[in-house]
């Protein structure tokens, strides 16, 4: 344990703040998932308790594994990963899954363990990491629109096409993200703007096609994607069955007060069907307040300020924009989720990060956590292409990009 102790390196504070989630999330979980055992009679807390331990276990090897990877390896590597995520999020649309009560063509289920990979949160984190490449390459390079068309823009509306049939609030995050990235890592702004006008452009059509004839669009969530709409902008014309989920959520944020019922004593669990996962943070101010709801938006404020800080500290433009590409996408998530609950946003299906019952999502943000970790670490992680090893060809191939 203590050689292990030894090997951690990086940013300490993100360490903590991480491990701290992780340990907090334990209470908010083995509270709700009473849900799942008493309403929907899967398993036993106990179980669930386990389980969720376990991948959370599992997320942190996962942290330690990739920390200690050199941030410029990531170069190379997504130049590996994206033309294996491209197909996975193809037959991913061609494979119907049912996990609880939702059924949907978001998941592919892993051979031998038995456990079910949700691939646009991999596709995600990729597609960050190969845009954070290229802003990098041409950083000190003038190039014209038609030159970032093949390299840059073509594998993101690849990954985003292949994901909004199923998933479009992680679609539009993921656009949204890439163009922050993009602004932040020096494109041109006439181009970014032509991109943004194009986005706009389909985001109107796509919204007009959603509200006059959403049997028309070849996915089977678009009658969701109009219901969450217009719950969200008309809920006094909103059936019951389309506004339950988010009034039992607003009882359960009224019912907290300021310092709430206390662990374990929720109520409105037992009627919010993904207490444990979109919702969580609605049990979390039930049983702790408006005094815990505001401490762990304060730790993802933190997180945020780490991830800043570290984007500031690395050497190289590359790490400066794979930190901010992967570490931004963790804390924005936890807003779009926090604004949900408070009807801020519409039902948007994203869990909080660590906080959150799940399995992929868990391990693509434990990722995400390592890959900006690696950043950080001053010592390996920060060599320049002149000291490449060239007998490594993954480092060889990663200096020459």
């Amino acid at each position: 344990m203590r050689a292990l102790l030894r090997n951690i390196k990086g940013d300490k504070a993100i360490w903590g703040i991480v491990a701290f989630l992780a340990l907090f999330s334990f209470l908010p979980v083995y509270s709700a998932s009473t849900n799942l055992v008493y309403v929907k009679d899967t398993g036993t807390t106990i179980s669930h308790l386990v389980k969720h331990g376990v991948l959370l276990f599992l997320g942190f090897m996962i942290i330690y594994a990739v920390h200690r990877i050199p941030a410029h390896y990531f170069k190379g590597l997504s130049l590996i990963a994206m033309p294996i995520v491209l197909p996975l999020l193809a037959y991913t649309l061609t494979v119907e899954t049912q996990i609880g009560e939702v059924t949907a063509n978001r998941w592919i289920r892993i051979p031998v363990i038995g456990i079910n990979f949700q691939t646009s949160t991999l596709a995600a984190v990729v597609l960050m990491i190969w845009v954070a490449r290229y802003l990098s390459k041409i950083k000190e390079v003038k190039i014209t629109f038609k030159e970032s068309l093949l390299p840059l823009w073509l594998p993101v509306a690849l990954v985003i096409f292949l994901i909004l049939p199923e998933n479009f609030s992680t679609a539009a995050i993921l656009g949204f993200m890439v163009l922050i990235l993009c602004f932040l890592g020096g494109y041109p702004l006439k181009y970014l703007f032509s991109m943004i006008g194009v986005g706009l452009l389909i985001g109107t059509l796509f919204i007009t096609a959603l509200f006059v004839a959403p049997d028309k669009i070849p996915s089977q969530r678009a009658v969701t994607w109009k219901n969450r709409i217009e719950t969200f902008i008309y809920p006094e014309n909103a059936s019951a069955d389309a506004s339950r989920q988010v009034e039992y959520a607003k009882m359960a944020v009224a019912e907290g007060g300021l310092i709430g019922k206390g662990a374990g004593k929720s109520v409105m669990k037992n009627l919010l069907s993904q207490s444990t996962s979109d919702f969580i943070f609605a049990i979390i101010i039930e049983e702790y307040g408006l005094v815990g709801g505001l401490g762990l938006l304060f730790f993802y404020l933190l997180l945020l300020f780490r991830i800043v800080v570290v984007a500031n500290s690395v050497d190289t433009v590359f790490s400066k924009l794979l930190v901010i590409g992967v570490g931004l996408p963790i804390v924005f998530q936890a807003f779009i989720n926090m604004a949900v609950v408070v009807e801020l946003f519409p039902t948007t299906g994203q869990p909080l990060p660590l906080i959150s019952m799940g399995g992929t999502s868990i391990w693509m943000t434990c990722l995400a956590i390592g890959i900006v970790l690696s950043a950080s670490n001053k010592g390996e992680a920060e060599k320049k292409s002149a000291n490449i090893d060239t007998t490594n060809p993954l480092e060889v191939l990663s200096g020459q990009l």
